[in-house]
């Protein structure tokens, strides 16, 4: 199981970040952005391997189960 930043979010925030340079914007005058999406994945062939019970209402939950 793991809960984290979504993977393509920074990369299309950058894209921002890259286009507000561009228009004349200093690097140093925008702001640290921290991350703001984030996922739920679980790996059921793992838990299963390991003989552990994923929750039903977890597993509803999850951004992406890997069976």
């Amino acid at each position: 199981m793991s809960y984290g930043v979504h993977a393509i979010d920074p990369f299309r925030r950058a894209s921002e970040y890259v286009s507000r340079i561009l228009r004349g914007a200093k690097p140093v005058d925008l702001p640290v952005q921290a991350p703001t999406k984030f996922e739920l994945v679980i790996n059921l062939k793992t838990a299963k391997a390991l003989g552990i019970v994923i929750p039903k209402i977890l597993l509803a939950g999850a951004d992406g189960v890997i069976e």
